[in-house]
C-alpha cells in the first residue's frame, strides 16, 4: 500500500538527527516536524526568519503573525529566534544548515530537481528553493512517485525548468526511499505491500535494485 503524506514524513523523520539545524520546504516537508523524535534536539528553520520552530499549531490555537515561508501558521519552541531575511539567507548560504528536505514535481536519476515551476502557470517566483538546493550538502527529497497521469516523476532527465543541479542526496516517496547514486535511484526499502515491480513499472530513471528491499517500519 502506497504512503500517504504523513508516512513519508514520518519516514523522512528518522533522517533528522540530534543537533541537526533543518529546513522544511512547503508542502509535505512541512510535516516532518510532527514526527521527530522526542528525546533528540532540531531546530527547524524557515528562510522567512524563524529558528526553532515547532508542530502546527491545533485549531483555535493559531497565531496569525507566526507563520513559516508557506505562509502556514506554526508555532515555535523555547529559545526560538526571529531575524530578518538577510540574516536567514546567510545561514543558507553560509551553509549552516545541516539538512534541507523538499518537495519536487520531477528528480533525474543525476540528482537535478525541478520544484518551483510549470510552464503556463502562474507562479510567485522561486522563494529560497535555489538558495536551499545550491548550498545544502544533505538534500532530501518528498514527493509523490507519479503525477496525476499516472507517469513518472522519477525521470532520466527533469523536463521542467530546473531548481537545482546534481543536488539530492535522497528521495522518499509513496512508494518507497531512493538514494541517488551512480546516475540512478537506488532502491533502499519500498512502501509496506508495494512490489519491487510495481516501483520498476513506476520509475522511468535507472533503477538499482539490489537483493531483497525490505518494507519502510514505522
Amino acid at each position: 500500500m502506497a504512503l500517504s503524506k504523513e508516512q513519508i514524513a514520518q519516514r523522512i523523520a528518522k533522517e533528522v538527527k540530534d543537533g541537526y539545524y533543518v529546513n522544511l520546504g512547503i508542502g509535505i516537508p512541512t510535516l516532518v516536524a510532527n514526527f521527530v523524535q522526542n528525546d533528540i534536539e532540531v531546530d527547524f528553520q524557515s528562510e522567512n526568519g524563524v529558528l526553532g520552530m515547532g508542530p502546527f499549531p491545533f485549531e483555535g490555537e493559531e497565531d496569525p503573525d507566526l507563520i513559516n515561508a508557506g505562509k502556514q501558521t506554526i508555532t515555535t519552541l523555547p529559545g526560538a529566534s526571529f531575524f530578518d531575511s538577510a540574516m536567514s539567507f546567510s545561514m543558507i548560504r553560509g551553509q549552516h544548515v545541516n539538512l534541507t528536505i523538499l518537495g519536487a514535481m520531477e528528480v533525474s536519476q543525476n540528482g537535478d530537481i525541478a520544484n518551483w515551476k510549470i510552464p503556463g502557470k502562474m507562479v510567485k517566483g522561486m522563494g529560497g528553493a535555489m538558495d536551499l538546493v545550491a548550498s545544502a550538502e544533505n538534500i532530501i527529497v518528498a514527493m509523490m512517485h507519479t503525477n496525476r497521469a499516472g507517469e513518472s516523476k522519477l525521470l532520466k532527465n527533469c523536463s521542467l525548468p530546473l531548481t537545482g543541479v546534481n543536488c539530492v542526496k535522497k528521495i522518499v516517496s509513496n512508494l518507497g526511499v531512493f538514494e541517488v547514486i551512480n546516475n540512478s535511484f537506488k532502491l533502499i526499502e519500498r512502501a509496506p505491500g508495494v512490489s519491487v515491480e510495481e516501483i520498476k513499472t513506476a520509475t522511468e530513471g535507472n533503477l538499482i535494485v539490489e537483493g531483497d528491499i525490505p518494507e519502510i517500519k514505522f
